[in-house]
């Protein structure tokens, strides 16, 4: 069984900055991708940011890039979304996913399992 588990969402202004953390126990972390969706009100829960077992390859949506950035830490178990330059759009449910296979990062099914999420709000 794999737990991931966020934290570090809040209220924040725009133009701000948080980093969101997901701790990963029950398997094998380092061998396997990592990736960040979200969910707003009323839509369907999109890609936001992904990233290679070694962390040597990353993937973003074309809405967070150059704002935002995907890092992770084998050592701890952990990857981290770092955003910053917040938008009022960016305002959803924060989810960390991790799957076995090192394709389709973008493709939200292809994810085995998934985190409680982090709700992210931004104000004007």
């Amino acid at each position: 069984q794999v737990t991931l588990v966020e934290s570090g969402g809040g209220l924040v202004q725009a133009g701000g900055s948080l980093r969101l953390s997901c701790a990963a126990s029950g398997r094998t972390f380092s061998s396997y991708a990592m990736g960040w969706f979200r969910q707003a009100p009323g839509k369907e829960r999109e890609f936001v940011a992904a990233i290679r077992s070694s962390g040597d390859s990353t993937s973003y949506a074309d809405s967070v890039n150059g704002r935002f950035t995907i890092s992770r830490d084998n050592a701890k178990n952990t990857v981290y979304l770092q955003m910053n330059s917040l938008k009022l759009e960016d305002t959803a449910v924060y989810y960390c996913a991790t799957k076995a296979r090192p394709y389709n990062l973008r493709v939200l099914t292809s994810y085995d399992y998934w985190g409680q999420g982090t709700q992210v709000t931004v104000s004007s």
